[in-house]
């Protein structure tokens, strides 16, 4: 089944909202729509999968409990052709979905009874974040945001990702995570730094989905997983992105 909801305002941005729980679905596209979203509702997983390839929304909001095809199911499928945020929403408050979700691609993880302002604000900071980052690199001067080591480009007016002339598919977190290494070349930078970047709150040294990041990161570029010489490891401290192991 698929719905569509509309503000009586103009949509700045379409939001695909894919869950099974029509009473709980219907207040959350009223709600998103009164907010001036473009709200397309989907109950399964397998017609979700069909309807974001076609459709390519700005955001996605994926319940893992779906008939078909569970939520898990539609993130792995959908990361190689969707490159827009995608916000896990589920009501297990399981560890261990968390870190399925992020390792799959979900670029953010709410737990149900969650509030229509904090969805909200959960929402707004994936468009932030999904947006041109505030660093501006300098490393190229006649390109102020792409930047160049060796066989990778990195290119952030199109946010896009190139290594040996292939274009990687990463997400929106992921970029982000990547641009930010790469203004620092040669210099560590700090889970605290990177977590706060990403998520604009302080480190309290059990974030975990930063390691998870920059492991995918690695296996998209080609990382020694088990011995990283691209992007390395200070244990204790963060991460290093070696400028010249590129070639």
């Amino acid at each position: 089944m698929t719905e569509t909801f509309l503000s009586e305002t103009i949509a700045s941005k379409h939001i695909m909202l894919v869950e099974d729980d029509m009473s709980l679905a219907e207040w959350f596209c009223d709600y998103l729509g009164e907010q001036g979203y473009l709200v397309t509702l989907a109950t399964r997983g397998d017609v979700a999968i069909e309807l974001i390839e076609a459709d390519q929304p700005d955001l996605v909001i994926l319940d893992i409990m779906l008939p078909v095809k569970d939520g898990f199911e539609v993130c792995m499928a959908i990361r190689p052709f969707y490159h827009g945020p995608i916000l896990m929403m589920t009501a297990r408050d399981h560890e261990t979905d968390e870190v399925l979700g992020l390792e799959l691609g979900a670029d953010d993880y709410v737990v149900k009874p969650v509030k229509p302002r904090v969805l909200l604000s959960r929402i707004k900071a994936l468009f932030r974040r999904s947006s041109a980052p505030d660093i501006v690199p300098t490393i190229v001067a006649t390109d102020p945001n792409k930047v160049s080591f060796g066989k990778l480009t990195i290119d952030a007016n199109s946010r896009t990702t190139t290594l040996a002339g292939t274009k990687v598919a990463i997400s929106s977190n992921e970029f982000d995570v990547l641009w930010q290494l790469a203004q620092s070349a040669d210099n560590l930078v700090s889970r605290k730094a990177l977590v706060i970047a990403r998520r604009g709150i302080d480190y309290d040294g059990f974030d975990r989905s930063i390691d998870i990041l920059i492991s995918r990161i690695r296996k998209k570029l080609g990382d020694d997983a088990s011995n990283p010489y691209r992007i390395k490891t200070v244990w204790g401290k963060g991460y290093l992105f070696v400028k010249d192991a590129w070639d």
